[in-house]
């Protein structure tokens, strides 16, 4: 079970990697292709509040992949509760208000993995 968890973990990490990734060095080129909706003369303004973006995505990667690597069990608990946290709320926020897509994407694989740490007793 604590393996599957920390597989989870590490799969909602790497998507806020990759989010990371497309929001800091691909805002004007892959951004473009993931947002559709969003007017194509904006990529090049919005480059720097997207680079923004994808640093705090950035630091719930490092935040989930700091909590594979914890020796303690409850600590690792903790910082895993604490960073999908993170990754939930800013999925639903997103849903709520960009696109319902996200929530599938972003907060429902972070809330798959919470609800794997919370059985990990």
């Amino acid at each position: 079970m604590i393996i599957l968890t920390q597989i989870l973990i590490a799969f909602v990490a790497v998507l806020h990697l990759y989010f990371l990734y497309f929001e800091m060095f691909a805002w004007t080129t892959l951004g473009r292709k993931i947002f559709r909706q969003f007017p194509a003369d904006l990529f090049e303004p919005t480059k720097a509040l997207a680079a923004n973006q994808g640093l705090y995505n950035g630091f719930l990667a490092a935040g989930l992949l700091w909590s594979i690597f914890i020796g303690d069990l409850r600590w690792s608990r903790n910082v895993a509760l604490f960073f999908l946290s993170c990754v939930t709320v800013a999925g639903i926020y997103g849903a709520l208000t960009a696109s319902k897509k996200i929530f599938f994407v972003q907060a429902l694989p972070a809330l798959v993995a919470m609800a794997l740490v919370l059985m990990m007793e």
